[in-house]
């Protein structure tokens, strides 16, 4: 099948079933964010599922398989403003997510992180030697589907969807399966603690993610573990008489999660220097293309008009909404709230540029998002306070413990939070349109549909979550179990810098130990270049501020995932040189159903976690369906830490599988 029909590439029924994708995509990246503070990119799972119905339904074509993934993708991208809504009710701001202004902040976001990508697709997409790893795989996916090749990949995604939801319900749900090992041991007065989850989620994450990255997190969780921690409960006092492990935590909560932040801010204006010409260089490139009259709609864009049309109708929601959080409570808001939009548009578009040339380089997984909010917290903060200093801030906004400034700086960052995402997959997705010959503009007009749905499934999906867990620190009900509760790291870290800035609180000097140590990284990262090796300053930085049994579980993926493909790259070299056939594409295809199992396992442990979450939501209990009270937990962990090795070793098994000759 080609693309040899070029009408019927935005159709009906293709937005109607990138919005059913878009459902249960958006609702598995908010549960995932929240647990464990990643996500997963959905392009290569929605291709493959779109592939699926479409040719069941008949005429099916490449182009309208591109535009449902592109509208699934945007919509599960867009529910990366996880990282800071859960703030509001981690503050006491909220006590539930109210619809309208959760969804109107996250579609306004979204809308703006598409028209910034506009600007910047012939520069980073079109005209540009950028790999955009997770964009070429998803073409090759559609490519492969339309040559009716893709039958293998999809049962390796069903396969993994399985296996990894059967292991979740086990573990999350029944509760007889640990999801967690830790060994915590003491020398002196310093903890020493080791922690590894038993995720299939991160295994799959970390297999996508690649060697480099995932060598960088284990890096950074050694410095914080290895030696932050340590350190820090061998000099720091313990009032209130923690024991070992509990001091560790707090240790690493409260002190070495703030050095990578600060870590991780570093490396992201390191990443922002970079670009500057790139961007540049980008945006001569736009404005010289918009005056050739020969351009081509395989090359064409939304309208001018209808981008400014689309801007002034993002400014009027951010403003609106803006004003609305602000009105009840304030008067002589509107500096404030202009001073707001005018904070999102210009630094929106800045961090478009960063986001969209870092997906090109590492992809959407690996894109500095963190980094990003964190320093949008910084400087929208200051920003507010700035405007205090001129007396142009209501006095009731600062008043009462600064509450409502601090809830203003996160629903601010919401929405940069919703720009920096979008702008990271967009063009992620525009790549793969131009590789299977897409028309920009229809990809663009998808692009903006699945915000539209994405944002409608975040708040129901908030609320569900929030209702079924509770968040670290912040419990709906009475008498819910803490251990259980979702730890919203991002939501966690940023209010705890919002809210030291405005009460002078925050621990600068963990934060200026962070910012040392991200130039000491960005330093070596450029020595090593030289001998063309790389270690990733955002990924050492992420993996001090993310908890050890995220960093370590993901780095064993990428570990997996590089010896795999060793593995298979040997064995198709030693084939090719006794049989003296081309085993090229059957080296890749073998690679591909890696991908497929690793996104299932993401997409499966994704969607188990919501079904958990709507169960036990429904009745009121976050252990409704345990059956374990009566095991031990050295039993579970014991269960749970060799079924996983065994699910591992399938991973591998499945992997390296000779495809039968055909």
């Amino acid at each position: 099948m080609t693309h040899s029909s070029p009408l019927r590439e935005l159709t009906l029924r293709g937005l109607i079933l990138g919005a059913l994708i878009t459902v249960v995509f958006t609702a598995s990246n908010v549960y995932l964010g929240l647990r464990i503070g990643l996500t997963f990119a959905s392009s290569i799972p929605a291709a493959v599922i779109s592939m699926a119905v479409l040719k069941a339904l008949g005429k099916g074509t490449i182009l309208e398989n591109n535009m449902v993934q592109s509208q699934a993708s945007a919509a599960g991208t867009l529910s990366c403003v996880f990282a800071t809504f859960p703030g509001l009710i981690m503050t006491g701001i909220w006590s539930s997510f109210p619809f309208w202004q959760t969804a109107g902040l996250s579609l306004a976001g979204g809308i703006a992180g598409v028209l910034f990508t506009i600007p910047l697709r012939r520069a980073l997409v079109t005209e540009s030697s950028l790999p955009y790893p997770e964009g070429v795989a998803a073409a090759e996916i559609l490519r492969a589907g339309a040559e009716d090749g893709n039958s293998r990949s999809l049962g390796a995604l069903i396969s993994g969807s399985v296996v990894a939801a059967l292991f979740t319900f086990a573990s999350n749900g029944l509760r007889v399966l640990a999801d967690t090992v830790t060994v915590t041991t003491s020398a002196g007065a310093a903890v020493f603690q080791a922690s590894g989850g038993l995720s299939l989620a991160l295994i799959g994450a970390g297999y996508l993610v690649g060697l480099a990255g995932g060598l960088a997190m284990l890096l950074g969780c050694i410095l914080a573990w290895g030696l932050g921690v340590p350190w820090l409960t061998a000099y720091m006092p313990n009032p209130d008489h923690l024991n070992a492990a509990a001091f560790a935590q707090s240790m690493w909560l409260h002190k070495v999660r703030f050095i990578g932040a600060g870590a991780i801010a570093m490396a992201s204006v390191w990443t922002l220097v970079e670009l500057m010409g790139p961007v540049a260089r980008g945006l001569r490139s736009m404005i010289m293309a918009s005056r050739d009259p020969l351009t081509t709609d395989r090359d064409r864009d939304l309208s001018p008009r209808m981008l400014g049309l689309l801007l002034l109708v993002t400014v009027l929601l951010l403003g609106g909404f803006f004003a609305a959080f602000l009105a009840p409570v304030a008067h002589g808001i509107w500096p404030a709230v202009i001073a707001a939009v005018a904070f999102c548009v210009v630094f929106g578009f800045i961090m478009a540029a960063a986001c969209g040339y870092m997906a090109g380089i590492v992809g959407s997984s690996s894109s500095p998002i963190s980094g990003i909010v964190i320093i949008a917290a910084v400087l929208s903060a200051l920003m507010i306070m700035g405007l205090e200093t001129l007396g142009l801030m209501p006095a009731e906004l600062m008043a009462n413990n600064q509450k409502l400034a601090i809830g203003f700086t996160i629903l601010l960052l919401s929405a940069i939070t919703a720009i920096a995402a979008i702008s990271n997959d967009n063009l992620q997705d525009l790549k793969t349109g131009q590789l299977v010959g897409a028309s920009p503009w229809k990809q663009q007009v998808a692009l903006i549909a699945g915000c539209v749905v994405g944002a409608a499934v975040i708040p129901p999906v908030l609320n569900i979550l929030y209702q079924a867990y509770g968040f670290a620190g912040a419990m709906p009900r009475p008498g819910m179990d803490p251990s259980h509760a979702l730890s919203a790291p991002q939501p966690a870290l940023i209010s705890l810098i919002a809210k030291g800035i405005f009460t002078q609180s925050l621990d600068w000097s963990m934060l200026s130990v962070g910012i040392g140590l991200g130039i000491g990284l960005v330093i070596l990262d450029l020595l090593l270049r030289r001998r063309k090796l790389s270690l990733p300053p955002l990924g050492v930085a992420v993996g001090i501020y993310l908890p050890p049994s995220v960093s370590v579980t993901l780095a064993v993926g990428a570990i997996m995932g590089w010896l795999l493909k060793r593995r298979m790259a040997k064995n198709h070299a030693q084939t090719a040189s006794s049989s003296g056939t081309q085993t090229e594409a059957a080296a890749e295809h073998d690679t591909s159903v890696g991908t497929m199992l690793a996104s299932g396992f993401i997409v499966g442990e994704s969607l188990t976690g919501v079904a958990l979450a709507i169960f036990s939501g429904a009745l009121g209990k976050d252990d409704a369906l345990s059956i374990a009270s009566w095991l031990p937990a050295s039993a579970t962990t014991l269960m749970g830490f060799l079924v996983f090795c065994g699910i591992c070793f399938w991973f591998s098994r499945m992997v390296l599988k000779t495809e039968p000759s055909s």
